[in-house]
């Protein structure tokens, strides 16, 4: 597992060929800049086949946080990888629906290790769709 670490960012750790994002702390305007510019460099870099979303220490969402979450679904699609929010209290679900944000595009897993096997899962079909073509 790779990661790095300053302060003021949120930082990303490599496993495999996954990225994972644990979301901690209120994030800022220039926070959330920078998390979309590292992470679609990190997308890049290391072509990683998903992207991970732990919001597990997250008690309340707002709508802001909410079109966060899909943005930044947005671009790891547009680079190839496929996101997966993970974590997601009964609370913070029931608040994204009465906000009427839909996240399309996101999957969602109970935790990190059921996060992974969507991902894989679906890294698996993908490449068996284009080797069949």
């Amino acid at each position: 597992m790779t990661h790095f670490l300053e302060p003021n960012r949120i930082p990303i750790f490599q496993i495999g060929d996954c990225l994972l994002l644990t979301i901690q702390v209120d994030l800022e305007d220039r926070m959330i800049m920078t998390l979309k510019d590292d992470l679609a460099e990190r997308i890049a870099k290391t072509h990683a086949k998903g992207v991970l979303i732990d919001i597990s220490a997250l008690d309340v969402v707002d709508s802001f946080i909410g079109r966060m979450l899909a943005n930044i679904s947005a671009i790891a699609r547009i680079l190839d990888a496929a996101t997966v929010i993970v974590g997601m209290r009964p609370a913070v679900a029931i608040t994204l629906v009465e906000l009427g944000m839909s996240l399309q595009g996101v999957r969602t897993a109970l935790d990190v290790d059921r996060g992974m096997e969507l991902i894989r899962r679906e890294s698996s079909e993908g490449a068996e769709r284009l080797h069949e073509a």
